[in-house]
């Protein structure tokens, strides 16, 4: 089960592997490994520029 701490700027989520998404996985959000847990920073600005419509 993942844990979000929503933080200013963002939300810091502390998951293990098999509950990375893809883009996780792939690396395209800041990713840091302790031992068997991820910890994921998902920016609030990387959100909203990802939800603007393509074209």
């Amino acid at each position: 089960m993942a844990v979000r701490i929503r933080m200013p700027g963002g939300t810091l989520k502390v998951k293990v592997y098999r509950e990375l998404r893809a883009r996780e996985r792939a690396r395209r959000i800041p990713v840091f490994k302790i031992g068997r847990i991820y910890f994921t920073w998902w920016s609030n600005r990387q959100r909203l520029l990802s939800d603007q419509p393509l074209g």
